[in-house]
């Protein structure tokens, strides 16, 4: 029997007008070109180009002449014999050459889906009852690159959704390196990957103080890069560390912007394709303090890596890998606190069936456990989880998904033991939401996806993707939920 599930009206699509500006990069060759042809503008043409080329543009973008001389220094890094002659030259013609190496890119253009919620910081201004969220989604645009946005949501007593304002920019955040390394820790990140070159690695870190900063790596690296031979496989190796440096970075938004402008945009090699599918939830510490994680799929065309976002405010990110045995393919959900000491992780190993890690290092994911294999007919095809559990007084209750006949998905749930997550207590036999005919059409059809819910005033409020386009919104009765799990068991 399936459960009464009520369908809320609301619906969110992505908004082909919400752009950022983005390095625009055809090659060398034709940035020396393109940079000579500029010098040889007059000032007045350099003003009256400048001028229409803002009058057109500033009003969709904040301080657009900010992302001109970020793309400015991004072009010169790469052409670095026309530093000194470009920033020789006036402010306007500056910052001209930097518009020819920007062009738009509207993130939502394409899909919009997977949404996960947690409760915000923010609670002020509300009336009894009401409890606002921040919904994560997954963000497609032009090349099927995926990034991660954010909204603002208000729920009623009655778990009606009300969508705060969107702001029309959306804007990217300045990247930070980890500023600070140890030789212990630098030594441990690389040599959890296989064929680490002990002599190259030596070389790189070896002379280096036993605490060292990004730009003194970055500055060994080039120094060792200019000594190795073309194609050699000590600059392969020089590359897999440097990326283990690479893949830990914080990102910092301005106080003045709305949390529907700031969007979580690839910035290195190993996700150039796309953050996928992020899955948030508020961690509770040993000590009673709060913290927001968020695991996610990094792709970069051809492989991807589970990653951790760390944040206390939704304006500062940390972003850091994963490493170990079972860091590999999609689907990690991380427990909302430590269970016997230790940190609980959901995952798909084998990309058929679902997954437990427990682990004393939140980073370090090895020894996955078995949970549940595909065992009914709406799942049959692979199973997967829908964003961390949530504890209840019954177990840790987790929205599963399942691949039928069609590669129809649709949403299952599962109970697990609150002291004992390796043992399941319930499990849906019927789905809990499939798709409707008004859901099954879109960019990718017959598909309804959640990466996280909450509860609130005795339901569980689930926001879930429907066929890769938008997000809807359901509820169900949370006793009523969790007496089934049991009864079925």
């Amino acid at each position: 029997m399936q459960l009464p599930v009520e369908r809320k009206p609301l619906r969110m699509y992505g908004d082909s007008s919400r752009v950022i500006g983005r390095f625009f990069w055809a090659g060398k060759s034709r940035a020396y070109q393109l940079i000579d042809r500029i010098i040889d503008l007059d000032e007045q043409e350099t003003h009256d180009s400048l001028m229409r080329t803002l009058r057109d543009f500033a009003r969709r973008h904040r301080n657009t002449i900010g992302i001109y001389r970020r793309h400015l220094n991004a072009a010169l890094e790469r052409v670095p014999e026309q530093r000194e002659k470009v920033l020789a030259l006036s402010e306007e013609k500056q910052a001209l050459i930097g518009a020819y190496f920007t062009h738009e890119y509207s993130i939502e253009s394409a899909a919009f889906f997977n949404p996960s919620v947690v409760p915000a910081l923010d609670q002020t201004g509300l009336q009894e009852g009401q409890m606002r969220i921040v919904m994560s989604m997954r963000a497609v645009g032009e090349g099927h690159t995926s990034s991660i946005v954010f909204r603002n949501i208000i729920l009623d007593a009655d778990n009606n959704p009300l969508a705060e304002p969107t702001n029309p920019f959306v804007g990217l955040a300045e990247r930070i390196y980890y500023s600070k390394y140890t030789k212990e820790a630098f030594y441990e990140r690389c040599h959890s990957r296989e064929s680490i070159n002990e002599e190259v690695y030596n070389q790189l870190v070896g002379d280096l103080p036993d605490n060292f900063n990004h730009r003194e790596l970055y500055e060994r690296y080039w120094a060792l890069w200019n000594e190795y031979a073309e194609e050699s496989p000590e600059r392969d190796q020089l590359n897999q560390l440097m990326t283990v440096a690479d893949r830990y970075y914080e990102l910092h938004f301005s106080l003045d912007t709305d949390i529907s402008e700031r969007v979580l945009y690839p910035m290195i090699d190993f996700e150039m394709k796309g953050m996928e599918d992020a899955r948030f939830l508020q961690f509770v510490n040993d000590d009673g303090s709060k913290i927001y994680y968020g695991t996610y799929t990094a792709y970069n065309g051809k492989q991807i890596r589970p990653m951790i976002i760390e944040t206390e405010d939704f304006y500062s990110f940390v972003i850091r890998p994963v490493y170990g045995d079972a860091a590999v393919n999609k689907n990690h959900a991380i427990f909302p606190r430590k269970i016997n000491g230790k940190y609980y992780v959901l995952c798909r190993v084998d990309g058929i069936n679902n997954y437990i890690i427990s682990s004393d290092r939140l980073q370090v994911w090895d020894d996955a456990v078995k949970l549940t294999e595909p065992k009914f007919p709406w799942q049959l095809y692979q199973v997967g989880n829908c964003g961390a559990p949530i504890e209840t007084d019954k177990g840790w209750l987790v929205i599963t998904h399942g691949v039928g006949p069609m590669r129809r998905y649709s949403l299952g749930a599962m109970l697990l033991d609150l002291d004992d997550p390796t043992q399941v207590i319930g499990q849906l036999q019927e789905p809990l939401i499939s798709p409707l005919d008004d859901e099954r059409e879109g960019y990718v059809p017959n598909v309804v996806y959640s990466c996280g819910s909450i509860i609130h005033n005795g339901e569980l409020f689930i926001p879930y993707g429907i066929s890769d386009e938008a997000a809807r919104f359901a509820t169900v009765n949370l006793e009523t939920l969790l007496n089934t799990l049991l009864k079925q068991g």
